[in-house]
Protein backbone atom coordinates (compact mmCIF):
# COMPACT_ATOMS: atom_id res chain seq x y z
CA UNK A 1 0.00 0.00 0.00
CA UNK A 2 2.69 2.40 -0.36
CA UNK A 3 2.01 5.91 -2.50
CA UNK A 4 -1.88 4.71 -2.37
CA UNK A 5 -3.95 6.87 -5.28
CA UNK A 6 -6.44 9.17 -2.82
CA UNK A 7 -9.89 9.38 -3.55
CA UNK A 8 -13.00 10.97 -2.30
CA UNK A 9 -15.11 8.14 0.17
CA UNK A 10 -17.76 7.17 -1.81
CA UNK A 11 -20.56 6.79 0.89
CA UNK A 12 -22.11 9.70 3.67
CA UNK A 13 -22.72 8.60 6.88
CA UNK A 14 -21.73 5.89 9.02
CA UNK A 15 -20.20 2.55 7.92
CA UNK A 16 -17.38 -0.18 8.53
CA UNK A 17 -15.27 -2.19 5.61
CA UNK A 18 -15.69 -6.02 7.18
CA UNK A 19 -13.04 -6.59 3.74
CA UNK A 20 -10.43 -4.31 3.48
CA UNK A 21 -6.54 -3.61 2.01
CA UNK A 22 -6.35 -1.80 5.56
CA UNK A 23 -6.90 -5.55 7.29
CA UNK A 24 -4.81 -8.03 4.89
CA UNK A 25 -4.25 -8.50 1.21
CA UNK A 26 -5.52 -9.51 -0.75
CA UNK A 27 -8.52 -7.99 0.76
CA UNK A 28 -11.08 -10.50 -1.27
CA UNK A 29 -8.43 -13.39 -0.64
CA UNK A 30 -7.81 -13.21 -4.61
CA UNK A 31 -5.77 -11.37 -6.81
CA UNK A 32 -8.29 -11.72 -9.65
CA UNK A 33 -11.08 -9.27 -11.30
CA UNK A 34 -9.10 -6.36 -9.93
CA UNK A 35 -9.52 -7.01 -6.23
CA UNK A 36 -6.39 -7.00 -4.98
CA UNK A 37 -6.90 -3.70 -2.47
CA UNK A 38 -10.71 -3.81 -2.74
CA UNK A 39 -12.93 -2.47 -0.18
CA UNK A 40 -16.50 -3.58 1.17
CA UNK A 41 -18.17 -1.26 2.82
CA UNK A 42 -21.97 -1.85 4.75
CA UNK A 43 -23.64 -0.31 8.03
CA UNK A 44 -24.33 -2.10 10.81
CA UNK A 45 -25.99 -1.22 14.53
CA UNK A 46 -23.05 -0.61 17.01
CA UNK A 47 -25.01 -1.24 20.07
CA UNK A 48 -25.73 -4.88 19.33
CA UNK A 49 -23.94 -7.32 20.05
CA UNK A 50 -21.87 -8.96 16.99
CA UNK A 51 -22.90 -5.51 15.39
CA UNK A 52 -25.12 -6.64 12.95
CA UNK A 53 -25.85 -5.19 9.38
CA UNK A 54 -29.92 -6.02 9.72
CA UNK A 55 -32.83 -5.09 11.77
CA UNK A 56 -33.90 -8.59 12.92
CA UNK A 57 -32.64 -11.63 14.98
CA UNK A 58 -29.56 -13.73 13.75
CA UNK A 59 -31.92 -16.86 13.83
CA UNK A 60 -34.23 -15.17 11.45
CA UNK A 61 -31.18 -14.72 9.19
CA UNK A 62 -29.67 -18.15 9.40
CA UNK A 63 -33.28 -20.08 8.82
CA UNK A 64 -35.94 -18.02 6.88
CA UNK A 65 -33.47 -15.08 5.54
CA UNK A 66 -33.44 -11.55 5.45
CA UNK A 67 -35.46 -9.18 3.26
CA UNK A 68 -33.03 -6.59 1.55
CA UNK A 69 -35.18 -3.81 3.38
CA UNK A 70 -34.56 -4.65 6.06
CA UNK A 71 -30.69 -3.88 5.78
CA UNK A 72 -29.39 -0.85 7.02
CA UNK A 73 -27.47 0.14 3.80
CA UNK A 74 -29.81 -1.10 0.92
CA UNK A 75 -30.94 1.43 -1.48
CA UNK A 76 -28.28 3.66 0.59
CA UNK A 77 -27.03 6.80 -2.04
CA UNK A 78 -23.16 6.27 -3.59
CA UNK A 79 -21.09 9.06 -4.73
CA UNK A 80 -18.19 9.64 -7.57
CA UNK A 81 -15.22 8.95 -5.64
CA UNK A 82 -13.55 11.03 -8.15
CA UNK A 83 -13.76 13.81 -11.29
CA UNK A 84 -13.39 11.46 -14.38
CA UNK A 85 -16.07 10.12 -17.49
CA UNK A 86 -17.90 6.98 -17.15
CA UNK A 87 -17.04 4.25 -19.13
CA UNK A 88 -19.10 1.12 -18.23
CA UNK A 89 -22.49 1.53 -16.66
CA UNK A 90 -24.10 -1.86 -16.38
CA UNK A 91 -27.81 -1.80 -15.14
CA UNK A 92 -30.79 -4.47 -14.95
CA UNK A 93 -29.24 -7.30 -12.97
CA UNK A 94 -31.99 -8.28 -10.21
CA UNK A 95 -31.27 -8.60 -7.09
CA UNK A 96 -32.09 -11.64 -5.23
CA UNK A 97 -35.18 -9.96 -2.93
CA UNK A 98 -33.91 -12.17 0.26
CA UNK A 99 -30.62 -13.22 1.83
CA UNK A 100 -29.97 -16.57 3.48
CA UNK A 101 -27.04 -17.95 4.68
CA UNK A 102 -26.36 -21.54 2.73
CA UNK A 103 -27.75 -20.46 -1.02
CA UNK A 104 -26.07 -17.29 -0.54
CA UNK A 105 -22.61 -18.83 0.60
CA UNK A 106 -22.25 -21.49 -2.15
CA UNK A 107 -22.99 -18.61 -5.08
CA UNK A 108 -20.18 -16.43 -3.36
CA UNK A 109 -18.19 -20.22 -3.68
CA UNK A 110 -19.48 -20.67 -6.78
CA UNK A 111 -18.64 -17.53 -8.20
CA UNK A 112 -15.49 -16.95 -6.80
CA UNK A 113 -13.60 -20.32 -7.83
CA UNK A 114 -15.15 -21.10 -11.31
CA UNK A 115 -16.18 -17.73 -12.70
CA UNK A 116 -13.99 -17.92 -16.16
CA UNK A 117 -13.05 -14.59 -18.02
CA UNK A 118 -13.15 -15.64 -21.96
CA UNK A 119 -16.90 -17.16 -21.51
CA UNK A 120 -18.49 -15.57 -17.97
CA UNK A 121 -21.03 -12.67 -17.65
CA UNK A 122 -19.13 -9.76 -15.32
CA UNK A 123 -22.11 -8.65 -14.14
CA UNK A 124 -22.41 -12.09 -12.37
CA UNK A 125 -19.83 -10.89 -10.34
CA UNK A 126 -19.97 -7.48 -10.10
CA UNK A 127 -23.85 -7.29 -10.30
CA UNK A 128 -25.11 -3.65 -11.49
CA UNK A 129 -21.66 -1.65 -11.52
CA UNK A 130 -20.64 1.62 -12.75
CA UNK A 131 -16.91 2.31 -13.40
CA UNK A 132 -15.15 5.78 -13.80
CA UNK A 133 -12.05 7.05 -15.81
CA UNK A 134 -10.46 8.25 -13.41
CA UNK A 135 -7.12 9.43 -14.96
CA UNK A 136 -4.96 7.31 -17.56
CA UNK A 137 -4.77 3.55 -16.36
CA UNK A 138 -6.37 4.29 -13.29
CA UNK A 139 -10.36 3.24 -13.28
CA UNK A 140 -12.76 3.16 -10.07
CA UNK A 141 -15.27 0.49 -10.12
CA UNK A 142 -18.31 0.22 -7.71
CA UNK A 143 -20.44 -2.46 -7.58
CA UNK A 144 -23.35 -4.97 -6.53
CA UNK A 145 -25.10 -1.78 -7.23
CA UNK A 146 -29.76 -1.68 -6.38
CA UNK A 147 -31.20 -2.66 -9.24
CA UNK A 148 -32.87 0.51 -11.45
CA UNK A 149 -30.32 2.95 -9.06
CA UNK A 150 -27.42 3.47 -11.61
CA UNK A 151 -27.62 7.69 -12.49
CA UNK A 152 -25.02 7.97 -14.95
CA UNK A 153 -24.43 6.72 -18.44
CA UNK A 154 -21.24 5.66 -20.52
CA UNK A 155 -19.58 8.58 -21.89
CA UNK A 156 -20.60 11.25 -18.74
CA UNK A 157 -18.26 13.10 -17.32
CA UNK A 158 -18.76 13.66 -13.43
CA UNK A 159 -17.35 15.44 -10.98
CA UNK A 160 -16.32 14.15 -7.11
CA UNK A 161 -19.35 13.86 -5.26
CA UNK A 162 -22.04 13.03 -7.76
CA UNK A 163 -24.42 10.96 -6.63
CA UNK A 164 -24.79 7.87 -9.40
CA UNK A 165 -26.09 5.47 -7.93
CA UNK A 166 -27.17 3.24 -4.88
CA UNK A 167 -25.92 0.23 -2.35
CA UNK A 168 -27.74 -2.87 -3.50
CA UNK A 169 -27.15 -6.89 -3.51
CA UNK A 170 -26.78 -7.43 -7.31
CA UNK A 171 -23.97 -10.27 -8.71
CA UNK A 172 -21.98 -12.07 -6.28
CA UNK A 173 -23.15 -10.03 -3.37
CA UNK A 174 -23.00 -11.73 0.00
CA UNK A 175 -25.26 -9.29 1.66
CA UNK A 176 -26.55 -5.69 0.33
CA UNK A 177 -23.11 -3.63 0.24
CA UNK A 178 -20.78 -1.26 -1.86
CA UNK A 179 -17.81 -3.24 -3.61
CA UNK A 180 -15.59 -0.55 -4.49
CA UNK A 181 -11.87 -1.06 -6.19
CA UNK A 182 -9.33 1.10 -8.33
CA UNK A 183 -7.60 -1.05 -10.84
CA UNK A 184 -5.34 -0.27 -13.85
CA UNK A 185 -8.24 -1.18 -16.84
CA UNK A 186 -11.96 -0.85 -17.79
CA UNK A 187 -12.26 -4.33 -18.11
CA UNK A 188 -12.75 -6.10 -14.45
CA UNK A 189 -12.11 -9.75 -16.27
CA UNK A 190 -8.08 -8.89 -16.67
CA UNK A 191 -7.95 -6.33 -14.33
CA UNK A 192 -4.90 -5.72 -11.97
CA UNK A 193 -5.88 -3.58 -8.37
CA UNK A 194 -4.10 -0.67 -7.76
CA UNK A 195 -4.09 0.73 -3.85
CA UNK A 196 -6.16 3.68 -2.79
CA UNK A 197 -6.89 5.73 0.29
CA UNK A 198 -9.18 7.67 1.19
CA UNK A 199 -8.67 11.65 1.55
CA UNK A 200 -10.83 12.35 4.42
CA UNK A 201 -12.89 10.56 6.56
CA UNK A 202 -13.73 10.33 10.66
CA UNK A 203 -13.04 7.16 13.25
CA UNK A 204 -14.72 6.77 16.48
CA UNK A 205 -11.83 6.58 18.86
CA UNK A 206 -11.63 7.10 22.45
CA UNK A 207 -15.32 7.65 22.57
CA UNK A 208 -15.62 10.65 20.16
CA UNK A 209 -15.12 11.18 15.93
CA UNK A 210 -11.31 11.50 15.14
CA UNK A 211 -11.02 13.16 11.57
CA UNK A 212 -8.18 11.32 9.43
CA UNK A 213 -6.64 12.13 6.26
CA UNK A 214 -4.99 9.77 3.54
CA UNK A 215 -5.76 7.20 5.36
CA UNK A 216 -6.80 3.60 4.43
CA UNK A 217 -9.90 2.20 6.85
CA UNK A 218 -9.04 -1.65 8.82
CA UNK A 219 -12.12 -3.99 9.22
CA UNK A 220 -12.65 -2.84 13.10
CA UNK A 221 -13.04 0.66 12.19
CA UNK A 222 -16.38 2.63 12.62
CA UNK A 223 -16.08 5.09 10.03
CA UNK A 224 -18.03 8.20 9.39
CA UNK A 225 -18.02 10.72 6.61
CA UNK A 226 -20.67 13.39 5.88
CA UNK A 227 -20.04 16.94 3.87
CA UNK A 228 -21.30 20.10 4.23
CA UNK A 229 -24.89 19.56 1.94
CA UNK A 230 -26.64 17.64 4.20
CA UNK A 231 -28.83 16.41 1.22
CA UNK A 232 -26.03 13.71 0.98
CA UNK A 233 -26.97 12.03 4.35
CA UNK A 234 -30.52 9.44 3.80
CA UNK A 235 -32.38 9.24 7.10
CA UNK A 236 -31.14 6.33 9.38
CA UNK A 237 -27.41 6.20 8.39
CA UNK A 238 -25.84 7.05 11.77
CA UNK A 239 -26.57 4.12 14.15
CA UNK A 240 -25.80 5.94 17.19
Amino acid sequence: MNNPIIVEFPLRGEWNSPNTPGSKIPSHGTNQLGTRYAYDFIQVDWNSIGYPAYRVSFLQYLFSGVSLNDYYCWGQKVFAPCDGVVVVAEDGYEERPRTNLLSDLSSAYKNAHYFDPEKDDVQSVAGNYIIIEYKENIYAALCHLQTGSIQVSVGQEIKKGDFIGRVGHSGNSFAPHLHFQLMDSCDIATANGLPCAFEKYEIYQDNKWQTVTNSIPTSKDRIRFITSASQDVDGGTSLE
